[in-house]
């Protein structure tokens, strides 16, 4: 082995003759390298300093498996530092660990579906299907077992929410102390290349959320490194400035600084390269683009980070998913960065999903805002319907005191009828409206109360709110094209063409590349009465079969069974169409219609036209 090799690695490096160490300590005197290899022994394996800070040793004793520290001697004291660069740790408070890079991914070739063909399932490793013995948090073993429910749903991609470690047993992964480690508890490295595998076989892409606005607080090692800091602050990682302080504490990454920059981008680096994963979703990066999230005060360094980290991902991982979480409805985010923008491929949509919860969470119907839902449905940044990601629920809508839409909707009886009839409208409209629709976890069977990282989901509700789950199932069938009459849902035509806020009724058309089997006309009612002989336009004159209706009695035995093979629409105009039709349509319901297709035309191609009109 080279040197060369040797020192283009940071951390700790498994070779043939042992393991290499290297590490950014600009500020220390000496280091040295500690651990069970060499009994915890600073004389045994000194480490010689080299450019912009780092140094280097190589230990033959050294081995995967063993456990090591720095020990570092610098002008403020001396401190002993797990490693940055750990792939392993014992624990957040604990020691690194040498890692064993070697995988067999058994050839893993799996490439994430299109994005206009994506359904994102986001879930909670550590809630999602706790083990057995009390007061055990979930693992990636765990949640392997519940895979075969999503694929039977028809998910094609999960997101999971941060798996770095963290302070504590319990969390929702937003305190990283360890970004290159995976949480111990869940099951660590070797457990996650497993789980990531087992979901490609499944179909299933993985999609990861990563946390760089902010490091720790708990339990970070990174503060203080190397003794350095100004202003009592966090030194060589972070900010020493008033641009540390974040909602989470005064941790925010100094994204100016040449080897933090480095630190962060081969993180991303890692998660895409060693772990197969399928894209990120980068948490709050209005916190990385600005000082205080909102457009007051921009942070250069961190829009410049991450318009090198998208840059590269597409250059290096073409086709992989990159998703801001940014809610400040910055078009420049999934802008190309050759035009100025950071260069992700979607980012999460408050445009949607704030709109849409107040229209069904509402107590009544008067303070229903259809003009607000029409302007969710037809929102858009730039050139693609598909660079947005919409939903009802997410970790974030439903944490810290906020509860699920059911509870949201009937605090007292989150299982009853209002409950389940408005918290299915609020979903129909994520899987009809242009975006790529995502899903919380148990949100398919009514998950109630408000989200925590201590109380796990209740898998029991799936059987009693079975009807629910088919109800979902059904609406991602369409939302995919699967029987080859709904192509229109996956393109990038939408135009709400019926508004009637005293009726609250609203109706709107979906296209790809029009004509029967593509054209899809979806209908909403956001009152609580039936509407009968209600007369709304479509496309084309023929045959609309009705594909879905959210108010039959076989998704709940008190809904109304309103059995209809779709209507005949009338050659004649209305609401700007060339057809009309009289529906019937239950209370807080959704209808679906669209007429057949031969041959059947499946999806598959991403659009790359946008039309959108009000």
């Amino acid at each position: 082995m080279s040197d060369e090799t040797i020192i283009r690695g940071m951390g700790s490096i498994p070779h043939a003759r042992g393991v290499s160490f290297r590490v950014w300590a600009p500020n220390a005197r000496r280091v040295s390298v500690i651990g069970s290899f060499n009994d915890w022994d600073s004389a045994r394996h000194p480490m010689r300093a080299e450019e912009n800070g780092n140094w280097y040793a190589d230990a033959a004793e050294a081995r995967a498996g063993d456990e090591y520290r720095f020990l570092l001697d610098t002008p403020a004291g001396e401190f002993s530092r797990i490693d940055p660069y750990a792939r392993e740790v014992t624990g957040s408070a604990g020691n690194a660990v040498v890692h064993d890079p070697v995988f067999d991914w058994q050839g893993d070739d799996f490439r994430i579906a299109p994005w206009n063909e994506l359904v994102i399932y986001e879930l909670h490793i550590g809630t999602f299907n706790d083990r057995e013995e009390i007061g055990r948090p979930g693992t990636f073993a765990s949640v392997s077992e519940r895979l075969e429910h999503l694929k039977k749903l028809g998910v094609n991609a999960i997101q999971i929410m941060p798996v770095g470690v963290f302070a504590g047993g319990r969390s929702l992964g937003y305190n990283p102390s360890h970004i290159f480690s995976v949480e111990t508890t869940y099951g660590g490295s070797k457990a996650f290349k497993e789980f990531v595998r087992r979901a490609h076989r499944e179909g299933i892409a993985v999609i990861l959320d990563v946390v760089y606005n902010h490091l720790g607080p708990d339990d970070n090692d990174l503060w203080q490194f190397d003794g350095w800091s100004e202003n009592n602050r966090g030194g060589i990682y972070f900010y020493n400035d008033d641009r540390a302080v974040t909602p989470w504490g005064e941790t925010r990454p100094d994204y100016g600084r040449g080897e933090v920059r480095q630190y962060i981008f081969d993180n991303v680096m890692m998660w895409l390269g060693d772990y197969h994963i399928d894209g990120l979703r980068f948490d709050s990066t209005h916190y990385i683009r600005t000082v205080h999230g909102t457009e007051d005060r921009s942070l250069p360094d961190g829009w410049s980070l991450l318009q090198w980290i998208n840059s590269e991902v597409a250059r290096k991982f073409p086709g992989r998913i990159m998703i801001a979480e940014d809610f400040q409805n910055n078009r420049l985010l999934t802008r190309n960065v050759a035009d100025g923008g950071a260069g992700f491929g979607s980012q999460w949509d408050g445009m949607f999903v704030h709109p849409v919860r107040r229209a069904v969470i509402a107590l009544r119907d008067e303070h229903r805002s259809l003009a607000a839902v029409r302007d969710a449905v037809c929102y858009r940044y730039n050139d693609d319907a598909f660079e947005r990601v919409i939903f009802s629920e997410s970790h974030d809508e439903v944490a810290n005191g906020r509860s699920r839409v059911p509870q949201e909707i009937s605090p007292d009886d989150p299982g009853g009828w209002y409950a389940r009839k408005r918290s299915t409208l609020a979903a129909a409209m994520v899987f009809t409206a242009p975006g790529i629709p995502m899903l919380f976890q148990g949100q398919e069977f009514l998950e109630g109360g408000w989200f925590r990282a201590t109380v796990p989901v209740d898998w029991d509700r799936r059987d009693e709110f079975h009807g629910i789950v088919r109800m979902y199932r059904d609406l991602i069938r369409l939302r995919l094209n699967r029987d080859g009459f709904t192509r229109g849902l996956g393109g990038q035509y939408t135009r709400v063409y019926h508004l009637n806020e005293e009726s609250k009724v609203i109706a709107f058309h979906r296209r790809d590349r029009g004509g029967p089997g593509d054209d899809v006309v979806v209908v909403a009612n956001f009152f609580r009465d039936a509407r009968d002989g209600y007369l709304v336009g479509f496309p084309a004159p023929g045959t609309w079969k009705l594909r879905f209706n959210s108010d039959w009695q076989g998704y709940s035995d008190d809904f109304r069974n309103h059995p209809s093979a779709g209507v005949v629409a009338a050659p004649a105009a209305r609401d700007g169409l060339f057809g009309q039709a009289a529906i019937s349509i239950g209370p807080y319901s959704v209808l679906i219609f669209s007429q057949d297709s031969s041959p059947t035309r499946g999806m598959t191609e991403r659009p790359n036209s946008l039309l959108f009109e009000k």
